[in-house]
This record gives structure tokens, sequence and C-alpha cells, in this order.
């Protein structure tokens, strides 16, 4: 995006982007296109593709600009319409963001949110067989730009989609923060009794080794087929394009930075496996789907905090966040659970602080770091010693969906019963049992 000082220059000397011109100032004379400024440049700097392919940035104030020819103007990433079958499932399409959501503009080499989400459906026709799809585009931005307030968006857009007639709900997202989103609409949408269906790709939409397609795919074939009344994601099962899995959304974890299997269930198996042609294999219990229309539960406490353990940590962060008002805590301690709590140096001790803050009405839960596996309070003295100050025990929880059920309870619940639900399954972030040999492939 140009300045506005810089965009009355190009006014005044009738030039537009994708205009040929000829910039010319002292010991200067290069002809080109005019290119639209990137996020990074400068916005006084006129951008021009030079005819050898490079790209020049020239600040306005010191060139004189002259048309060559008219361009054409940047082109718009094509877009389809599809011509949609009305005696298909409904199928809601609600749009984000996200790396599904963007290509590359190989003329200026930035990445672009595609600005409507019909234009996904360009190189995917398949979806006109599989469901009746109406799309609504909420807003466009990178999932680590997401707060609690963007997951309220999302899910009261699901009731009303929901109520609207819509039998599956599909949900273009980042990946980055993906696995928080599902979490936070596991427990928001509980009572919506359809499949909720997060996706999104590692990859744009334009690269040849994209997975956004087939993710799209899977995830409107689970919502327009599958009998499963809950919130997952569904994103590939392994490198290759075989099959996507569907992760239950309170036990998704992204464990990989770019890898398009980017996304692992923990301590669960996938609900279900999708391929392409919409062949569905059920892996694991689930909540079915109803006709029973629930309202969304979007309540959010802002002031909870997740907070790590480590070598070395000092416990004034627990101080710090008392001090700020925050109402909650989840602690991802090490091991089954811990903290530094019988140090020789007294003064590196969690505990005192802990105690004091869970006696000024802190809720302060405890996960692990290891990822798999659960917390247990009572094989160590030091655990023993956090379970007493008050400490709440959240069994084989993701800290991730810990610290966002905490959020959730605190926005919905009185405090008492917030605590008391805390380490309580309530859509299957909690399982009872772990069978280890289901997590190691």
């Amino acid at each position: 995006m140009y300045s506005d000082e810089a965009l009355d220059f190009l006014k005044s000397a009738k030039v537009n982007v994708g205009d040929e011109i000829r910039a010319t100032a002292k010991d200067l004379n290069i002809e080109g296109e005019i290119m639209p400024n990137t996020e990074a440049t400068n916005r006084d700097i006129i951008v021009i593709k030079l005819k050898n392919g490079y790209n020049v940035g020239i600040n306005f104030r010191k060139v004189k600009v002259t048309k060559v020819k008219s361009g054409s103007g940047m082109p718009g990433f094509p877009k389809s319409n599809l011509k949609q079958d009305k005696g298909l499932p409904n199928v809601s399409l609600i749009y984000t963001g996200g790396t599904i959501g963007s290509k590359i503009d190989y003329k200026t080499g930035g990445v672009y949110m595609l600005v409507k989400p019909e234009e996904l459906f360009y190189e995917v026709p398949e979806l006109a067989g599989i469901a009746h799809i109406s799309s609504n585009e909420l807003f466009s931005i990178s999932s680590e730009d997401m707060s609690y307030r963007e997951w309220q968006s999302i899910a009261n857009e699901a009731e009303k989609e929901r109520r609207a007639g819509a039998e599956g709900i599909v949900i273009t997202i980042g990946t980055d923060t993906m696995h928080y989103a599902a979490a936070a609409l596991s427990f928001m949408l509980k009572d919506l009794h359809i499949p909720v269906v997060l996706t999104g790709s590692q990859r744009s939409s334009d690269r040849g080794s994209s997975d956004a397609f087939m993710n799209l795919i899977c995830s409107v074939y689970l919502a327009a087929k599958s009998d499963i009344g809950e919130v997952g994601i569904c994103m590939h099962s392994s490198s290759s394009d075989d099959k996507c899995h569907f992760i239950r959304g309170t036990k998704a974890r992204k464990m990989h930075s770019s890898r398009r299997d980017a996304f692992r269930p923990i301590n669960d198996m996938p609900l279900a496996l999708v391929d392409i042609k919409g062949n569905i294999e059920y892996k694991n219990s689930y909540s079915k789907k109803s006709d029973i229309i629930g309202r969304a539960i979007t309540g959010f406490e802002e002031k909870v905090a997740l907070v790590k353990a480590y070598p070395n940590s000092t416990p004034d962060i627990i101080d710090f966040y008392l001090q700020k008002g925050y109402k909650g805590l989840i602690i991802e301690g090490t091991g089954l659970g811990h903290t530094p709590t019988s140090t020789r140096d007294e003064n590196g001790s969690w505990l005192p602080n802990i105690k004091n803050a869970i006696g000024k009405g802190m809720i302060i839960g405890m996960t692990s770091q290891c990822i798999y596996g659960r917390v247990n309070e009572n094989v160590y003295r030091n655990l023993r010693l956090l379970k007493n100050a008050g400490v709440i025990y959240c069994e084989d929880m993701l800290p991730e969906t810990a610290y966002v059920k905490l959020g959730w309870l605190l926005g919905n619940y009185k405090k008492a019963d917030a605590a008391n639900l805390l380490n309580k399954n309530m859509v299957g972030e909690i399982k009872e049992r772990l069978e280890y040999d289901e997590f190691l492939v």
C-alpha cells in the first residue's frame, strides 16, 4: 500500500499500478512496470519491475514519472461459480483466512490473502458434487492474530448457519493456532451436534505441493456425510496425498512447522480417516450427530494465562499475574506435573507463591510439558505438596486445551464450578485410560 502522497504523485502523472512507465532523474533513465507496494516496503517507495525481471524501488520525491503504455492492471485470483445441487447435504463454509486462503503473487513475491472464499473453488470443482455449499467470509486474518474474540465470532456464526439449515460446517483457518481455536470451539459449540470441521493448509493454494485442496475436499466430505457431532481438525494424516485424519478438537496439536501432516492426535486416536473419494473410516468413539440445536456458549475470561516451569525459573511469574488481576493460570509442569518446589535455595520454590495466589482466589491448573501421558499428583512428595496447596491436576489434557478450557469455564460458570469442572471431562479433552501403543504410530 502506497502512502497518500505517493498515490497523489502517481495520480498526477496519470499512472496506475500495472502501467509501463519511464522514471527519470539525474543519472537515471529506466523503464518498467509499476508494481504494488508490499507491507515490507517504505510506503513512499515506488516499486518498478524492470524488463530484465528485477524489481527496483525509488523514492517518488526524487524522480519524474511518465507513462509509456497503459497496462491491464494486476491480475486477480481466478474464481469460479459452482453450480449447486440443492439435493445434496447443506454445508456452510466459514472463511477466516490463513494459508489455505492465500496465494503467492509471483510478480511481487508477496503472499496475499484471497478476497472472497469463492476463489478457493476455482481449482476444486469436486466440491459441487459433494455438498450444497454456502460460503461466508467472516474475516481474513492470520491465526497468530486471532484472539478469543474471533473464536466467539466464529462460534456465533456457526450457530447462525446451523439454525439456517447447515448439516455440517467447514471453517478455513490458519494453522499456527488452529489447535487453540479447535479447543475453544469444542467447548463453545458442544451443543451444536453436527460436524464442525476446521481445516487449513501448510502451503499456499497455488503451489504444486499444496495440501489445501485435499484438505478442503476431505473436510467437506466429513461435514456432509459423517455422523460425527463434534468439533475437529481435518488435515493430512501423512506427508503423502493418501488420507486426511479428523482429530478431536481438544486432542489435536501442531507438531511440525512445515510438514503437511503437522497435526497429530495427542493421547487419543483420530475420530476418522477420510480420503479424497469420500470414503470415511471411523477410528474412535465420538458423539453422534443429532437434530437438537443448542446455543453457542461463548463467554471467555481473558485474564487467564499459560506459563511454563523450567530449571532456574523463578516463582515471581505467579506474583506478576496475580498483581495483574488474573483469575486463572495453567502451568506446563515437568514430568508428572512438577514445578520447582523443594529447592535448596528457598527463594526458588514456587510453592509459597502458588499457595498465596490460590489463597487470594486464583485457580491454578497443572499439565505436563511431556505432551503424551498424564499428570499424577500422588507419585512424589513435591506433587502432593502442590496438590495440597490447591493446584488442580488436569489428567491427560493438553496445556493449550487446559488454558482454553479454564478461560471458557471462568467466562460461563461461577468460580467454584469452574474449579470443579477443570479436571472433569466435558468434550473429550480428558481420556480416562491411555493405551500408549495407540499414540506412537
